[in-house]
Order: structure tokens, then C-alpha cells, then sequence
């Protein structure tokens, strides 16, 4: 991957549903060059896909909550049981496996306190093997891009 294809990555990212005209200008390229190196993009899994950005509190699902997990056993068994169930739940946009004192770091949204209690209560705590839930509830956001930097 060169300068060119992080232009484009990145004109792509602030908007994704530009069209390849309006893309090969953003990146100084003609049409062609500019296509090829999409669909190549595209292709070797770099672009992995394309989504709209939507305001989630507009949709219904106010309350955006960082929850940390940690397992009571680290075996093979407990850890894939865990990460299986979370890929089967709605609520959880994203789980990220960590290091320091948790093991797991999941972003969840819900539409309110009770339905984060359902949560828990109903998808979390059934999982087992948790040995410990630690929630941070967010009250505002300082930034959220999905734009990378630029590369070094």
C-alpha cells in the first residue's frame, strides 16, 4: 500500500458514498487509475465494506456503555464459549480482547438504564464464567471518527 491508496482510503472513509469522479480528483488521479486501485482495495480486504454512519440516540439506542469482563478462567473452553456468545449479541457493536486487570472490553448501545439491566441480567450473566462486570455509562463524546491517521 503507497501514499495514494491512504488518500484514498481516507477520502473514502470521510465519505463513502462518493463517486469515483468526485474520488480520482479528491486524490489527483484520472477515473481509471483511481477505480483499479479501489476495486484492488476492495478486493485484497483492505476496504472491507462500506456502511452509513447513523446517529444512535435518533435511533432509539441512547445510552452508549463501555462494559469490561473479566473470566474467572482463562482455559480454551471458557475463553471461545465467551467470545461466541458475545458475537451473537446485538447490543455489543464491538468486544476487544485486553490486556491490564480485564480481559474483555465491550462497547454496547441500549435505549435506556432498564433495557442495559436486561442486558446484563438476560445476555451477559448467562454466558458464565464472568468473574467480574465493570460499566462505564457515557455522558458525552469529546471526538469519533472513522477516519485513520495519516501514516508515518
Amino acid at each position: 500500500m503507497d501514499a495514494k491508496d491512504r488518500q484514498i482510503i481516507r477520502a473514502l472513509q470521510r465519505d463513502g458514498r462518493m463517486t469515483n469522479q468526485d474520488l480520482a480528483e479528491a486524490v489527483n488521479l484520472s477515473p481509471s487509475p483511481c477505480l483499479r486501485r479501489v476495486r484492488n482495495l476492495e478486493a485484497k480486504g483492505v476496504i472491507q465494506g462500506y456502511s452509513a454512519e447513523v446517529d444512535a440516540a435518533a435511533y432509539g439506542l441512547a445510552i452508549t456503555v463501555f462494559v469490561r469482563v473479566k473470566l474467572e478462567r482463562h482455559n480454551e473452553e471458557e475463553v471461545q464459549k465467551f467470545e461466541k456468545r458475545v458475537r451473537l449479541i446485538d447490543e455489543v457493536l464491538e468486544c476487544h480482547v485486553m490486556t491490564g486487570a480485564m480481559d474483555y472490553q465491550l462497547r454496547v448501545l441500549v435505549p435506556d438504564l432498564e433495557a442495559y439491566e436486561n442486558f446484563i441480567r438476560n445476555q451477559i450473566h448467562p454466558i458464565g464464567g464472568i468473574a467480574s462486570i465493570d460499566t462505564s455509562f457515557v455522558y458525552g463524546t469529546v471526538k469519533r471518527t472513522a477516519v485513520f491517521p495519516l501514516a508515518h
